[in-house]
């Protein structure tokens, strides 16, 4: 899958479109995908203070490497696992998703993910498994 047809199925999803990421590039041949994620308000993890919640960085990766596999194998994957550490917080700032396969087998896919903040700092890290099987 290129850049255009991620964005088209990013799209259709309704949580993906309330998200409102953006494909910043995508690489079948390699399985990489940047993604960008706006800051939100609804993002924040209280009201006052405009810090990113962990469940939306937690999503953004999950998503990531979805389309990470996708671009690979040409379709959506489910997600088998995945593991994620939080290194700072993030506030007040879009955040890019750099998702690289490490391998892409006959039954599942592995997929590292590094977020980073407008700063490009290194917000978190996530590796995560998907079914590949058709």
């Amino acid at each position: 899958m290129n850049k255009a047809e991620i964005q088209a199925i990013i799209n259709d999803c309704p949580f993906h479109r309330f998200l409102d990421m953006e494909v910043v590039s995508a690489d079948p041949e390699l399985g990489e995908v940047v993604l960008r994620l706006p800051f939100r308000p609804e993002f924040s993890r209280s009201s006052e203070m405009a810090q990113i919640h962990g469940g939306i960085t937690a999503s953004f990766i999950d998503i990531a490497g979805d389309y990470a596999v996708a671009a690979r194998i040409g379709r959506g994957v489910a997600t088998i696992n995945m593991r994620i550490d939080y290194l700072r917080m993030a506030e007040h700032t879009a955040l890019t998703a750099c998702a690289t396969a490490v391998k892409i087998g006959r039954s599942i896919g592995v997929v590292d993910i590094e977020v980073r903040d407008d700063g490009d700092r290194l917000i978190a890290v996530g590796r995560a498994s998907y079914s590949t099987a058709a």
